[in-house]
């Protein structure tokens, strides 16, 4: 193994490359770019043997990995914002084939108004459709994380494809120490892909987009959720397997816990944001308050046995969002409500959407506010989420 400077975009196609990916279709949208950029001059370079192929569209990139991907090839796609709503319609024809695709998004707000910093809503809306999502920390938990995609998706207990959420410029375009496995060693850890039990095949007859009876729909849609439930088994035992062997450093499992074994109060995040909220955390044990974070590294499968094992002695959660649901709350906070039978009180913090900064001591500064509710009782109050938006607050108080 080496030990190199790498940021996030090009840790993902370093992964495509020591995965052996033979067919990579995107189309460039910031702030992805980068990644394909990368995994282009990889083959044009003779480092990595596969063909790229290049369309005038999202939805066409999609609709060709696809199609690669049902003809037997490990395929690789990447997008971000308006890119992976265009998108759309093939999303669902991808989960609903049951292809291992696995691709990256580099999360970016929607407009209008245009704007290419990151928050959460673009992937987030995808979340129904039957993809593994899962969202990395760092640099080299992009990198872990894109590979053991692959061992996931192709699992025959799985077939599903997956996304890499990664953050937009934080993690995209921030250069960190990324840990890179031996290639002959991610070679006997990750096969060439097997064979699915079935198989596009030129000069063979082959049906698609024939009319489904109504009870044969219903039934796929319960296997592909069947599918996903295992996922979380299969998460597991990959990312143990991985962390075992290839010893980067990254944690493994569906969520990571930090400070949460004696933990009252508990903070739960997705994303590059979770180590700002670890740092806060640090801050409030010193001046002794009893919180700790858990940070879910995947969204779909939900880890919601896990979850719901860890909070069930603390005292009250806040949840930290990126993306909101409208007329509703935010999505991950909708997500733990849920999650916890509405047991324990949840305080919901919408906050950095469009790529407005959330530092450290914001975090430190909104959890300790949110102790002090709960103590003096006024956790009824949390049944709306806080928008935490201070420039409006310091705008109110000089008016």
């Amino acid at each position: 193994m080496i030990r190199k400077a790498l940021i996030g975009s090009h840790a993902i196609a370093m992964a495509v490359k020591l995965a052996n990916v033979e067919v990579i279709s995107a189309y460039p949208i910031t702030p992805q770019t980068i990644i394909v950029e990368k995994i282009a001059d990889m083959i044009e370079r003779g480092e990595l043997k596969a063909e790229y192929i290049r369309v005038e569209s999202e939805h066409s990139a999609l609709a060709v990995v696809y199609g690669a991907s049902a003809g037997g090839s490990r395929v690789f796609t990447a997008t971000s914002s308006h890119g992976l709503l265009y998108m759309y319609e093939m999303l669902w024809w991808v989960a609903n084939s049951r292809l291992p695709v696995v691709m990256a998004v580099v999360t970016r707000s929607i407009g209008p108004p245009w704007n290419i910093h990151t928050d959460h809503q673009d992937v987030l809306s995808v979340r129904d459709s039957g993809w593994i999502i899962g969202f990395a920390e760092n640099v080299q938990e992009v990198l872990d994380m894109t590979l053991q995609a692959y061992k996931i998706s192709e699992d025959r207990r799985v077939l599903l494809p997956s996304i890499i959420a990664l953050d937009g410029f934080i993690l995209s375009h921030t250069s960190e120490p990324v840990v890179i496995p031996e290639p002959s060693e991610v070679n006997e850890w990750l096969p060439p892909r097997k064979p699915l039990p079935f198989k596009v095949e030129a000069g063979k007859f082959f049906a698609v987009g024939n009319l489904g009876p109504d009870d044969v729909t219903m039934e796929l849609r319960w296997y592909i959720w069947r599918a996903m439930e295992r996922a979380k088994y299969t998460i597991n035992e990959v990312s143990l397997d991985y962390a075992k062997r290839f010893n980067t450093g990254s944690p493994a499992g569906l969520l990571e816990t930090y400070r949460t074994t004696d933990a009252k109060y508990i903070a739960i995040s997705m994303g590059s944001w979770s180590g700002d909220i670890k740092e806060a955390i640090d801050i409030l044990r010193d001046e002794g308050y009893s919180v700790g974070l858990i940070r879910l590294r995947y969204i779909r499968p939900f880890p919601l046995e896990e979850l719901r094992d860890i909070v069930s002695s603390a005292k009250a959660l806040i949840v930290f969002d990126r993306a909101v649901s409208m007329g509703h709350q935010g999505i991950l906070g909708m997500e733990v409500v849920s999650a916890t039978n509405s047991k324990i009180p949840v305080k919901n913090i919408i906050a950095g959407l469009g790529g407005v900064d959330v530092s450290h001591h914001d975090f430190s500064n909104i959890i300790r506010g949110f102790i002090e509710e709960y103590e003096s009782g006024l956790s009824i109050e949390w049944s709306i989420p806080e928008w935490y938006m201070p420039w409006m607050i310091k705008e109110s108080e000089e008016r």
